[in-house]
């Protein structure tokens, strides 16, 4: 204790803890690092089980429930915690959300999705649907709630960080830093929420196995890929709990990471996709999707059934949406937007989990006609938050979910969008970010398998990086220690989760084919 200057609300004490790393060890008593691969701890083995009661229940009762339903659904969760809802609001309206009267109780999956689709746009629903159906590793990206529901009843350390909530292996990419470089990150931050760090180690290990199916990889290249995640995520926490706090901070997640989780093969892929990520601006996206009009102005051409055209009413009420937003973005960004006028609103959709939710891309234009595009994401509830709860961690509704959004990825990104905000529009809380500006990313489905467990290192280590920021990498290196145990108990989780996620998608896909669920593909 220094006797000349007082502790300081929000600074640590002196002298620092010194048993961090003793504590994450600690955590080993409680909770077994090989605890993650015993098939006893698996609660959503049981879900085959619960899907049956179910049925039987809704079989049941469903003359009675169906009318009584239909008003109940409206506040209705994720992962199948109102069947008869969803019932009950396709017996009052023929079709609501995707879902068509007359159909048996859905299975856990097929509940979960019908909930998931519970406010979004009823015509982009079965396109979200049928993004779903291409494959096992897609049914994952659009069911985060759902592998949050499985995981909410296993034990978990209790060492909380700013977590993804959507860790899967294709949400990491390439993007434009202020300076015109790339950097490599996680770049999609929708369900994010402070929880338990391991749920995003384990959603980002299944998602390489199913990746690797999909591509055509051998089960072990598929379980190597998950298991050298873990083992990149456990060493890279050792290493930034060994170096100064801002030295680990400011840790940029560029080529050298590349270096680091050994994924020296993979550069070269990396090398295209950065070449494809510098030309896909802002100005190229405005060249093939505007037309000129009067005086210089620009327009959005419909491209159904991604961009389209929207009202002159709905159009205004986002422009209005701005004025919110500006009072979010750093003031020190005010004189850069200033220098630019509103052009243009139109409606785009966006990819597989957000699919049915309002997003609009807004046309800005600078003094020599140069573009700017930005985009206005509705932000919905995180949808880990009741089982983030359920685990044991503090979970209040966010204030705004936009702000949710951006502040969680600013506490996960080394460098992030400059233009980060959030509003309203028409009561609706939305998130604004830059539209193109310079993304790329690697498809882990179309990968070489010989890259599969590359691009798993340098996931992981990207991972690790990211829960840094918020989790003390002490504590949590402490936890991982030196030997294999949590790589080989996470990629046994994995291989049967993925092996659960087949399941959940023939599900969705015998929900299709019995007509409870509309989908639609595009060409």
């Amino acid at each position: 204790m220094n006797a000349r200057v007082p502790h300081v609300t929000g600074f640590a004490h002196w002298p620092h803890e010194r048993s961090a790393k003793q504590q994450g060890k600690a955590l080993r008593e409680r909770v077994p690092r090989g605890a993650f691969g015993r098939p006893e701890l698996w609660t959503w083995r049981d879900r085959a089980g619960r899907d049956a009661a179910a049925s039987v229940a809704a079989g049941a009762g469903a003359g009675a429930s169906t009318g009584a339903a239909a008003g109940a659904g409206a506040g209705a969760g994720a992962a199948g915690v109102a069947v008869t809802a969803a019932i009950g609001r396709a017996g009052a309206a023929g079709v609501v959300a995707g879902v068509v009267a007359g159909a048996d109780a859905p299975t856990a999956a097929v509940a979960a999705v019908e909930e998931s689709n519970a406010g979004r746009i009823p015509e982009l629903v079965p396109l979200r649907v049928g993004r779903m159906a291409a494959s096992p590793f897609a049914f994952l990206r659009g069911s985060a709630g759902l592998m949050a529901a499985d995981l909410a009843d296993r034990p978990v350390t209790g060492i909380a960080a700013q977590i993804c909530g959507d860790a899967h292996a294709a949400n990491f990419g390439l993007y434009g830093d202020a300076r015109g470089g790339l950097v490599m990150d996680i770049n999609d931050f929708d369900e994010t929420v402070r929880g338990p760090w391991e749920w995003d180690v384990l959603r980002l290990a299944t998602s390489l196995v199913l990746a690797g199916r999909e591509a055509g990889a051998a089960e072990d290249v598929c379980r190597a890929a998950a298991y050298d995640a873990v083992g990149a995520y456990r060493r890279t926490m050792r290493l930034l709990a060994k170096l100064p706090v801002h030295e680990a901070w400011n840790a940029i997640a560029d080529e050298r990471l590349v270096a680091h989780a050994d994924a020296h093969d993979l550069a070269g892929t990396l090398e295209q996709v950065s070449a494809k990520a510098r030309r896909n601006t802002s100005a190229k996206f405005a060249a093939r999707s505007t037309v000129a009009g009067e005086g210089g102005a620009r327009r959005f051409t419909d491209a159904p059934p991604v961009l389209r055209r929207i009202p002159d009413a709905e159009a205004a009420a986002v422009a209005a949406g701005l004025d919110g937003y500006l009072r979010t973005v750093g003031e020190d960004r005010l004189p850069l937007l200033g220098r630019y006028a509103v052009h243009d609103v139109a409606f785009r959709v966006v990819g597989t989990g957000s699919v049915g939710t309002r997003s609009y891309v807004v046309l800005l234009l600078d003094h020599l006609g140069e573009p700017l595009v930005l985009q206005v994401k509705e932000a919905r509830p995180s949808a880990l938050l009741p089982y983030v709860a359920k685990a044991g961690f503090p979970a209040e509704a966010a204030q705004h979910e936009g702000r949710r959004v951006v502040l969680g990825q600013k506490r996960m990104q080394v460098v992030s969008d400059i233009l980060l905000g959030w509003t309203d529009v028409d009561g609706v809380p939305y998130q604004v970010r830059q539209f193109r500006n310079r993304k790329g990313s690697v498809d882990p489905a179309t990968l070489p398998p010989g890259l599969l467990d590359d691009y798993g290192r340098m996931t992981g280590a990207l991972l690790a990086r990211a829960h840094a920021h918020t989790a003390d990498p002490r504590v949590v290196a402490g936890y991982c220690g030196k030997n294999e145990e949590l790589d080989e108990a996470v990629a046994a989780f994995a291989v049967a989760y993925a092996d659960r996620t087949e399941a959940d998608h023939a599900d969705l896909l015998a929900a299709i084919g019995s007509g409870r669920l509309a989908a639609e593909s595009e060409g």
